[in-house]
């Protein structure tokens, strides 16, 4: 039997419908199109479909789609405005903290999520929020350095 779903999705209201056993993961990608969510374990180890729901960072292969009625969901793709990238993604970039890109939008959603929490983390304090985002391909160097960066341009420190 099929629900019927209301929720906010990356500050959009939406409605859709959904198999009672079916995940948010497998929703956010095959019903709503929000393909930046990946998956890449589908039991909650690696983080690669991280996303945050009413602000809580959550896998997304782990939840229930039935679970988001009337919550506010934020993907990877609701990290950009307006066309413009955010910080976290920018650091990235210019750092070239991916590779095969599996990863990244579970590791983006989860600095972001630190950040409005914590704006200035230290480097443990990001290595241990990062911890259930697991990377095959860069190391984890490069992607810490762009939390950190990514954390003083948003509090103006940066150059």
């Amino acid at each position: 039997m099929k629900r019927h779903i209301t929720a906010t999705i990356d500050g959009e209201a939406r409605e859709f419908l959904c198999d009672e056993d079916q995940t948010l993961l497998d929703a956010l990608r095959d019903v709503l199109l929000k393909t930046g969510t990946k998956e890449g374990c589908g039991t909650g180890d690696c983080g690669a479909c991280s996303v945050t729901v009413d602000g809580r960072l959550v896998c997304a292969c782990l939840v229930l789609a039935a679970e988001v009625e009337g919550a506010r969901v934020e993907t990877v793709e609701g990290i950009a405005q307006e066309g413009v990238l955010h910080p976290l993604q920018r650091r990235f970039l210019e750092q070239a903290a991916l590779q095969c890109g599996v990863c990244t939008p579970g590791f983006l959603v989860a600095a972001k999520s630190l950040l409005e929490k914590n704006p200035d983390p230290s480097e443990k304090e990001v290595r241990f929020w990062l911890a259930g985002n697991l990377c095959r391909c860069t190391g984890y160097d490069k992607i810490i350095r762009s939390v950190l960066d990514a954390a003083a341009d948003l509090r103006g420190e940066s150059g």
